[in-house]
């Protein structure tokens, strides 16, 4: 197990009202079942569920409770602290720690309490895999493969089973991870799966089964884990009775933030650890679940309190610090009308006279147009452009605004680019690492070994095949006999490959033994080596950060960097820059200015988030969660119509939007209806008054479908 030597013992000043910051609903948050017990280790509370409602302060709410345990005498090795991202955990345990050092009267340069169990739920199902290996089953040596390896090794089960010489098309590799990461998340049947989420497959349900079998057996004989096998090994481990007791009597307490974005999954491995509910905080926002695509569902959250013995303490936080009341009447107005939620209306102190604005255009480039021309008035009166942001449903609906703040010289960041291990140069190094780290890993291997000139498909697997019936993988490797075109290159790797192999003691300096030797070969393999020598230096500033190279494996594979240096679309001369976003990747943020494109059925409500009740309350949840990412001014455009192309039965031609039925009649006092561009007149070819747009569209609706 990690070790952590920073941990500081906790002692008591005599300290000021340490909670007064917080308002009345936070503080019962923080003080629910924890009171000073300073002569014997506090007895755990029942289960607590905070309803935080968007901008409530939720992250500071959940740092206080975790620092108000430790200061009344919870131990920091006792307390796990689950979040969504390896960021958040770090972003909290330094939070929960400067607040603790405040409370203790610490100096500001003493290293704060450190949390030695905070992570994501995949980062700890690791650590926790690793230590138990042996009573599962597993190599503790396992390798953890990233999305695409998966997909590859997906593409060698399905070959191996001639899948792809089928008479009809089946399914890809990518779709296939999908269909079985889906069923093991939300441990549902696969054929439930594949009638409710990919029908078009439903044909293959026999020989998904069998390839689905064929991929957990090459995984095994590997000895790798994806990133789904860290929560199902976990929830297996918590189903035994014995093991569950075991795992689960190591933590006093379990905090889980943002409890409405886990799946099934989740929810069992944190019922198993604590059946009772003792001990249990999750924190979350039923109105911001919004990832039901990744198999999250909202059940989670809506039925936790009923899943204990005693049933779950619940505490609202309603008072936004973000938003003006304007934009909390029109949002609370949306979500009010949801089927099923905790109520909960939020309020602000901040007043304001500008209602969200519903602005209609007359189509796409029109709303271009407007959204450019008032993020140009707003920089002009002195709001930057970082603190702006354009929100919208699919990353395609922003197209034509690129266009537009291009020719305009509107600088911009789209959020959504291509992730650091998805970058080839980098999963390139860490292939070579991953192979060195678990011999048996063929996927690792087969892309490190083609590295070299020289040596193709065939000569890897060969080597492959030599190591595999090797009881000693290394010796294949010495006695391998590369084919002539390689043999330049076939010393220097292999002298490094076993260096790597037995250079577990001397991390970071295997990271720069395997990026020092790549490098060299990439002006070779990539046309734009000069731009990508760059992420080379941030990979082994990264290593530096973790104690191993195991570690380092398993977390950035598991929460890697956002963006490379290749194509990270931050604009270089440019210090300030607007924000472009889907509203899933806005989660989280908040901006002075929001618009948000396209409210209109077909795109807010999704034409595909309409097929039964459950996807058209999540898409209402998704407009909610991008209306409260502003904070002074919310504008949501309304395109008349859209120029649909390649539609073979009617051709190219204009299709008439209608406001989306998120927005019904008897909510719009709480917006200001608008007209863009404003003119004098309609007679003049203007656009009309929004009433006369609704009467009018109404006509071409009815036209359209005669």
């Amino acid at each position: 197990m990690d070790t952590v030597v920073n941990a500081l013992p906790v002692t008591r000043t005599s300290q000021p009202d340490y909670l007064a910051a917080l308002n009345a609903q936070q503080r019962a948050a923080v003080e629910y079942g924890i009171s000073p017990e300073p002569h014997a280790r506090p007895t755990p509370p029942g289960a607590l569920l905070v309803i935080a409602g968007a901008g409530s302060g939720k992250t500071n709410t959940l740092a206080y409770r975790v620092a108000h345990a430790v200061r009344n005498g919870a131990d920091p090795f006792r307390l796990l602290l689950l979040t969504f991202s390896r960021r958040s955990a770090v972003a909290m345990e330094r939070r929960a720690g400067r607040i603790l050092n405040t409370i203790l009267g610490n100096s500001a340069d003493q290293a704060p309490t450190s949390l030695p169990w905070a992570g994501t739920f995949h980062s700890v199902g690791a650590r926790l895999l690793r230590e138990y290996a042996e009573r599962v089953g597993l190599n503790e040596s396992f390798t953890i493969q990233d999305r695409g390896d998966s997909e590859d090794l997906m593409a060698l089960a399905r070959h191996e089973l001639a899948l792809e010489n089928t008479a009809r098309r089946f399914p890809t590799k990518a779709t296939c991870l999908a269909i079985y990461s889906r069923a093991i998340n939300s441990k549902t049947a696969l054929f439930d799966v594949l009638k409710s989420t990919f029908p078009w497959c439903i044909e293959w349900e026999p020989e998904l089964k069998k390839l689905f079998a064929a991929y957990t057996l090459e995984k095994q004989r590997q000895n790798v884990l994806d990133y789904d096998d860290l929560l199902l090994y976990w929830a297996h481990m918590v189903a035994d009775p014995d093991l569950a007791q075991e795992i689960g009597s190591r933590f006093d307490h379990i905090l889980v933030d943002e409890y409405q974005d886990t799946n099934l999954l989740q929810s069992s491995i944190l019922m198993g650890m604590k059946p009772t509910g003792q001990g249990v905080t999750v924190v979350g926002d039923d109105a911001q679940s919004i990832y039901a695509f990744r198999a999250a569902t909202v059940r989670n959250i809506l039925d936790f309190p009923a899943q204990f013995p005693e049933p779950a303490h619940v505490v609202t936080l309603e008072r936004n610090y973000r938003s003006t009341r304007p934009i909390l009447d029109a949002s609370n107005a949306v979500i009010g009308l949801a089927t099923e939620r905790f109520t909960k209306n939020l309020w602000t102190e901040r007043t304001s006279s500008t209602k969200p604005a519903l602005i209609t255009v007359r189509d796409e480039a029109d709303q271009a147009r407007c959204v450019a021309a008032r993020i140009l008035e707003n920089r002009e009166a002195g709001m930057t452009l970082k603190s702006q942001a354009v929100l919208f449903r699919a990353s395609s609906h922003s197209a034509p605004l690129e266009l537009e703040l291009a020719r305009r010289n509107i600088p911009f960041v789209k959020f959504g680019g291509l992730k650091f291990l998805e970058a080839g140069h980098i999963k390139d190094v860490l292939a070579l690492l991953r192979w060195a780290e678990n011999p048996r890993g063929r996927i690792a291997g087969f892309r490190a070994l083609q590295l070299l000139p020289g040596i193709g498909p065939a000569t890897a697997t060969r080597l492959l095949d030599a190591m595999e019936v090797e009881p000693e993988p290394e010796a294949a490797i010495r006695a391998f006999r590369p084919p002539l075109a390689a043999a330049e290159n076939w010393e220097t790797f292999r002298t490094v490959y076993l260096r790597l192999k037995h250079a577990s003691a001397t991390w970071p300096a295997d990271m720069a033994l395997a990026a020092d030797w790549f490098e060299p070969h990439l002006d070779r393999l990539y046309e734009d080596a000069h731009a990508r020598k760059g992420d080379l230096a941030q990979l082994k500033s990264i290593a530096g950060t973790f104690p191993s190279r195991a570690r380092f494996l398993t977390e950035l594979t598991l929460d890697p960097p956002s963006v490379t240096s290749d194509n990270a679309g931050v604009p270089h001369k440019d210090e300030d820059y607007l924000i472009l976003s889907t509203i899933h990747s806005a989660k989280g943020q908040e901006w002075k200015t929001v618009h948000v494109l396209n409210v209109v059925d077909g795109c807010i409500p999704a034409d595909l988030g309409t097929g039964s009740n459950e996807e058209l309350e999540e898409e209402r949840r998704l407009f909610y969660v991008a209306m409260t990412r502003a904070k002074d001014e919310l504008h949501l455009m309304v395109p008349q119509r859209f120029y649909v192309h390649q539609q073979s039965a009617n051709g190219d031609r204009h299709v008439y939007a209608l406001r989306s039925r998120f927005i019904p009649s008897e909510i719009l006092s709480n917006f200001e209806e608008r007209i863009w561009p404003v003119a004098a007149s309609p007679s003049a070819g203007a656009v009309m008054t929004a009433s006369h747009i609704k009467v009018d569209l109404v006509a071409k609706m009815k036209a359209l479908w005669h």
